[in-house]
């Protein structure tokens, strides 16, 4: 690079449309303290992510400005516009480390004037004190709403998630609270029953063999056929007019319990034969109290299971007590979430087309979380709680991919090149998880590297996250 100052005379600062209205004593001020600096083609003005020295103004040639995103570099625009500026542009705000939130390169030769940065804010907040005051106040002001409300919008999410988890683990420990309550009264009854038959009118024997129906009978209930309504209707009236035609009392209520753990009257002919006259009410009630207590000890079974399925998920979903960066199945996270969001999934017919053959991937799989959250929720929210929710995962070279459509009425043509921006929202207050698909872009994106590409018509929205593999 070379210096020449032909560029810093009055008249040619007054050519930069950055520059044309300031007073003499301004230009006079930039004169001293700029750089002029020839840049050849090819070469990097300044560097996305350098310590930002310089406040760069163009003279003449032509030079791009470039962000980089998933290691590749991306042309935010280009200019032959003398004046067009870059490099330091938020050197007004003070007592703030600012690095170049871009890169400057220049696509001819080019040449630029350098100001430095410390002395150039001094400058503008020294020419335009109430100006620096309201552009430094939005600057700051914007970062700490932006901090706040992303803390905000974690804890709307968290709540929202909350909710839903207390409402799918009430309905499982309600049902195993039942359970316990009823089967201390099964079994309080068995014993009761047992004591009238082991009082005196049945021998060993015939207690033995009544032991042994019994064992039957309960190891029963676990293979017991699924029956249509109308099947189980025509079995009740079979035992029920069987044990009827015996005198048995409470014989439709009995009934329906001996049904429910897959018995027949053809079964319970064997009971009548081996006890003796008079004892078979006992006995079958004996049998009956056996059959609901094993049903009930499967329904206690089946709500424990689910309470440590969802804990499970809980866990899985939140990634506690992991490296908040390892590697993760990304069909196991995706599960996890929608476990998470089952009550809002409620009427909304579920397809996962997940490849098998799918690697593992090196992630923060929290974060991720937030992003199958987000997207998903939308989607529920789009389809009004009816419609198909299709989440599929595929890979494509060392990418990774993750496909959630929903079959909503599209996203509008006004709204589409606004989704990603930070805030942005079409929903009322209250409403949603609170965490914008700006977090979700930053979070693919900025974090993993990756892409999320959206495809919207109106049978539908699609969301493509991609995620490297290496």
């Amino acid at each position: 690079m070379t210096e020449t100052r032909d560029e810093l005379a009055p008249e040619s600062l007054r050519r930069l449309f950055l520059f044309e209205s300031l007073d003499d004593a301004q230009l006079a001020w930039i004169a001293e303290h700029a750089d002029v600096v020839d840049a050849p083609a090819g070469e990097d003005v300044c560097r996305e992510g350098d310590p930002a020295r310089c406040f760069w103004v163009l003279c003449r040639g032509e030079i791009a400005l470039i962000r980089h995103s998933r290691g590749d570099e991306v042309e935010v625009s280009r200019s032959t516009t003398p004046g067009t500026y870059g490099g330091s542009t938020e050197a007004f705000v003070p007592g703030v480390e600012q690095t170049y939130k871009h890169t400057l390169r220049a696509c001819t030769d080019s040449t630029l004037l350098a100001l430095p940065a410390e002395r150039w804010s001094e400058a503008l907040r020294e020419w335009f004190p109430m100006a620096m005051h309201l552009v430094a106040g939005l600057f700051v002001g914007m970062q700490r709403s932006s901090t706040a409300i992303g803390e905000r919008e974690r804890l709307l999410a968290l709540g929202s998630l909350s909710a839903g988890l207390t409402h799918e683990l009430n309905n499982p420990a309600a049902a195993a609270i039942r359970a316990t309550e009823s089967l201390r009264d099964r079994v309080a009854g068995m014993r009761h029953k047992l004591a009238m038959l082991a009082s005196g009118k049945l021998d060993g024997a015939v207690v033995s063999q009544l032991v042994e129906l019994q064992e039957e009978a309960v190891l029963g209930v676990a293979t017991a056929p699924e029956l249509t309504a109308m099947q189980t209707a025509d079995a009740e009236d079979e035992i029920g007019d069987w044990l009827d035609e015996r005198s048995v009392g409470g014989a439709w209520d009995l009934a329906a319990v001996l049904v429910a753990g897959g018995l027949d009257a053809e079964w319970l002919g064997k009971v009548e034969r081996t006890v003796p006259e008079g004892t078979l009410e006992a006995a079958v009630r004996w049998i009956a109290y056996a059959v609901e207590t094993e049903t009930l000890m499967g329904e206690i079974t089946d709500s424990t299971v689910r309470i440590g399925t969802l804990v499970n998920a809980a866990r899985q979903y939140s990634q506690l007590d992991r490296a908040p960066y390892q590697q993760a199945d990304l069909r196991v996270l995706l599960k996890s979430t929608v476990t998470m969001l089952s009550r809002k999934l409620e009427g909304i017919t579920l397809v996962k087309e997940f490849d098998p053959d799918l690697p593992q991937i090196s992630c923060y799989p929290a974060e991720l979380n937030q992003v199958w959250t987000n997207i998903i929720d939308n989607a529920c929210s789009a389809m009004g709680g009816e419609g198909t929710l299709t989440i599929r995962t595929r890979r494509e070279s060392d990418t990774a991919i993750v496909e959630i459509a929903d079959t909503g009425p599209g996203i509008p043509d006004d709204v589409r090149p606004r989704i990603f921006e930070p805030f942005f929202t079409t929903k009322d207050v209250g409403e949603g998880t609170g965490l914008g698909l700006d977090i979700s872009w930053r979070i693919v994106v900025t974090k993993h590297h990756g892409d999320i590409r959206v495809h919207s018509s109106k049978e539908g929205t699609t969301f493509e996250i991609r995620l490297p593999l290496g």
